[in-house]
């Protein structure tokens, strides 16, 4: 059952006023870290972590899709980009330091599995005892095993947890067909694995294939391009070349600073008609139009002269706030059903920023005591 809110265009409004003010509140210089820093994929944590809850609560928590809108339009980008982030981290992390099989399963999948599993223990016990909603064992164990076959919002225990599977999958079969000296030939073994066991179409996973049909290109996108520019040293040397070159002329200075916002003008209004071009089309258009905006996304941030810290912030707890958010808006809602949408959004924003420290905090003391 979704929820009713009153004046759901003036509500949203008001909260992308107050969200605009708040970007604008935490910008600050960015530091020169590199070409692709971790600060920067913070921020595209972050903003992927945001458009994901958008989605939820736009489409699927509040009646009519009016609430959020359009910042609710382009949650599967946020899916596309923690694809993209997934593979292209975990490419330039196996090119920096070797690893046995073994310990990247263990120090990879542990990082996932412990939140999981404490998240899923919660709210089972929460289900059970206030709600009085059981599960069949064969789910349970299923879950507890990181596999979701299916995306049901209003009867699952979590229903956004099927992307996990799906990232579960690519950890899995990293390790056993990365080759460091060809990145570019992983990329394409995951690529074809997946396309491949797509085709076979297994029954087992009948109820989220399209999700997967919709979004398997941006890991070995991902991947494919760490490989490709993990030579960081040569670009950023090639670009500073380039920069001290250009600063040497008042007039190639002057260039280049139009051709910036010229650039950054370009590709937000590319993101901004991309992300509603490619809904309801067939799914290779679909998935085609989601990994476009996705790097033009990845191309915007990189290229980016300030840091949103807003972002970096939800960036830091997007994996436990991805974890928490669903079964919280919707089976256990404390702010929809009684306050302005506007406020309520902030609240839980605030909430979900609270509870997914919280949950950072205990599984990293559990991680550290396992290690």
């Amino acid at each position: 059952m979704t929820i009713s809110i009153i004046n759901p265009v003036g509500a949203t409004y008001i909260f992308i006023l107050i969200f605009v003010v708040a970007i604008l509140l935490s910008l600050r210089k960015k530091k020169d870290e590199g070409f692709f820093p971790l600060s920067t994929t913070n921020e595209l944590k972050g903003l992927a972590i945001l458009t994901v809850v958008f989605g939820h609560i736009g489409y699927f928590l509040i009646t009519g899709n009016l609430f959020l809108f359009p910042l609710s339009t382009i949650s599967g980008v946020g899916v596309d980009l923690f694809l993209f982030l997934s593979g292209y981290g975990l490419v330039v992390s196996a090119m920096r330091k070797s690893r046995t099989i073994g310990t990247f399963y263990r120090d990879r999948l542990s990082k996932l599995l412990v939140p999981l599993w404490m998240v899923l223990g919660i709210f089972y016990l929460l289900d059970f005892f206030v709600l009085n909603k059981t599960y069949s064992v064969i789910s349970i164990i299923s879950s507890f095993l990181g596999f979701f076959p299916t995306a049901s919002l209003y009867s699952d225990i979590n229903s956004p947890l099927w992307y996990l599977t799906l990232t579960l999958f690519y950890y899995l079969i990293f390790p056993l067909v990365f080759i460091k000296k060809k990145p570019w030939l992983s990329a394409a073994i995951i690529y074809l694995t997946s396309y491949l066991l797509l085709a076979l179409n297994f029954g087992s996973i009948s109820g989220v294939r399209y999700f997967y049909e919709t979004h398997y290109w941006a890991f070995p996108i991902g991947v494919f391009l760490g490989g490709l520019l993990y030579n960081t040293k040569a670009i950023d040397g090639f670009i500073s070349r380039t920069i001290a070159k250009i600063n040497t002329s008042k007039a190639l200075v002057v260039f280049k600073n139009v051709a910036y916002y010229l650039l950054v003008l370009a590709l937000l209004l590319a993101i901004g008609y991309a992300s509603h071009s490619g809904m309801g089309r067939e799914i290779g258009q679909e998935q085609l139009v989601s990994v476009a905006v996705t790097l033009c996304f990845v191309s915007l941030f990189l290229m980016k002269k300030t840091e949103i810290k807003l972002f970096s912030l939800f960036g830091l707890y997007s994996y436990e706030i991805y974890l928490l958010h669903w079964p919280i808006l919707y089976r256990y809602d404390i702010f929809f059903k009684i306050l302005p949408g506007w406020l309520a959004m902030i609240l839980y924003l605030i909430l979900f920023i609270c509870l997914g420290w919280l949950l950072k905090k205990a599984s990293e003391g559990i991680l550290g005591k396992l290690k």
